[in-house]
């Protein structure tokens, strides 16, 4: 790292050249004359506090020549009355403080740069994330700047065992990474595991924030959807997460939180469970993975036992389709699968005044003229109206994705190779999920495989707190 030079005018001319000082509106330099020295000020437009950039304008004009210290140490200690202060000496430290909106201040006479801390960026106001939406309990949720997340975090846990430790990530864009941890619960060996992968990382930039950070982090398998981490936009499932010894990744910019490691069980868990009783969050917990193998299962063997009628019992011969089916099944539920994501997308772009008609109007649409104009049989609508609804009992989106992807598997196998292929279907999911390793090393299906019958109650009982 190059040092600064202890010619204050080569410190400066440099760093309006590094800059580009004369082209960028937005980087400002104030000059000043602090104590009779010439002295400059460079911060950037919009992102500092104007009233108490201004006071300490005020303060440093009512400095007297004998008031200036010869180091800026002593500046610091004595004549700067601001709490979050530091003494740059390296050209490096002061771009990357500066561009991350610290104002740097260099005087005549002293060799170093001061960087005051009294920046502030833009940013929404903390509110129930529209995503994890709770039924009881805190409403509150991350937002884009990673400072007010952590303070989330340190409301709720107070603790001097809490840790919080920053790296940075990307070469452009120098994207503030935190990890959040209890340094006596954090398993040690992740933990290390982690820091060193992170600080690997030789990037240009995060463009996608937490998903481009988790896939340099955690590569695997492309054609494996199931997802390898786990995200919530709640502080309290965040702090839950790190008193169980867990660590959270928090990036600047992302309204979510990594929870690492993480495991199939842990991803289909919710914070609403520990809001009700044990007996009412244990049948939440149970229902959610009821419904998920459901919504997995359904519709590959109603096509099986439509290919095969004679092996429906007596007692079930009323789920027979009795109408006549103009498109094979298989392409019914293929074209529903793709019009369902057309909706689903459709109502992520569709206006809120909008959004309430426009769903009505498709519901009316596809749902009654579909089945009238021969397109698709009732059954099928039937059962792929149930298959969406399923989809929205869990939170994670990926899991979700990853369950359709390996249902239209399950269907095709089925089609094309009846009961043996729902057999190899349902081998093949199960081989997928073995297939995922979690960060921490252990298997994607711990505490089942490997077997652990404690850990494993917990996870399928809401036990007492």
């Amino acid at each position: 790292m190059e040092k600064l030079s202890e010619d204050y005018r080569e410190n400066v001319s440099a760093l309006r050249r590094l800059l580009h000082a004369e082209q960028n509106f937005d980087i400002l330099e104030k000059q000043l004359l602090i104590a009779g020295h010439s002295a400059s000020l460079f911060f950037i437009d919009g992102l500092v506090k104007d009233d108490i950039l201004e006071k300490l304008l005020e303060y440093f004009y009512s400095l007297n020549p004998e008031d200036l210290p010869d180091s800026p140490e002593q500046f610091q200690l004595q004549n700067l009355p601001y709490i979050e202060t530091e003494v740059l000496t390296g050209t490096e430290e002061v771009l990357k403080n500066l561009l991350s909106g610290v104002p740097c201040l260099f005087i005549n006479g002293m060799p170093d740069c001061l960087a005051i801390d009294c920046r502030t960026y833009p940013a929404r106001s903390v509110e129930e994330p529209l995503k994890d939406r709770t039924l009881r309990g805190s409403r509150d949720g991350f937002v884009e700047t990673v400072v007010f997340n952590t303070a989330l975090i340190r409301r709720r846990i107070r603790s001097p065992k809490l840790c919080m430790e920053m790296q940075t990530v990307g070469q452009s864009t120098l994207t503030d990474v935190v990890l959040c941890y209890m340094e006596d619960r954090v398993d040690r060996a992740c933990l290390t595991r982690l820091k060193e992968r992170i600080g690997s990382i030789h990037v240009d930039s995060l463009t996608m924030n937490q998903e481009s950070l988790t896939e340099l982090l955690l590569p695997g398998r492309w054609f494996n959807p199931f997802p390898k981490y786990h995200l919530t936009e709640r502080p309290d499932t965040a702090a839950a997460s790190i008193l169980e010894g867990n660590i959270i990744m928090l990036v600047d910019n992302s309204p979510s939180a990594v929870i690492l490691p993480t495991t199939l069980f842990s991803i289909m868990e919710e914070a609403n469970d520990y809001y009700f009783p044990p007996i009412t969050g244990t049948y939440l917990r149970l229902s959610r993975s009821v419904i998920m193998i459901l919504s997995l299962l359904l519709t590959p063997l109603f096509l099986l036992l439509m290919q095969h009628p004679e092996w429906i019992p007596e007692s079930f011969q009323f789920i027979r389709i009795k109408d006549t089916v103009n498109i094979p099944l298989i392409w019914q539920f293929l074209l529903l699968e793709l019009a369902i994501d057309g909706l689903r997308l459709a109502a992520i772009h569709t206006p809120d005044m909008l959004s309430t008609p426009l769903s009505v109007i498709a519901g009316l649409v596809i749902g009654e003229f579909a089945v009238n104009s021969g397109w698709f049989n009732a059954e099928v609508m039937l059962y792929m109206a149930f298959v969406t609804i399923a989809n929205y009992s869990q939170s994670n989106v990926e899991l979700n994705y990853a369950v359709k992807f390996m249902r239209i598997l399950l269907l095709l196998l089925t089609c094309w190779f009846g009961l043996f292929g729902l057999i190899a279907g349902i081998l093949i999911v199960f081989a997928a999920l073995l297939g995922c390793r979690t960060f921490s090393g252990k298997g994607y299906l711990y505490p089942l495989i490997p077997f652990h019958w404690e850990t494993l109650k917990r996870q399928l009982f809401r036990v007492r707190l």
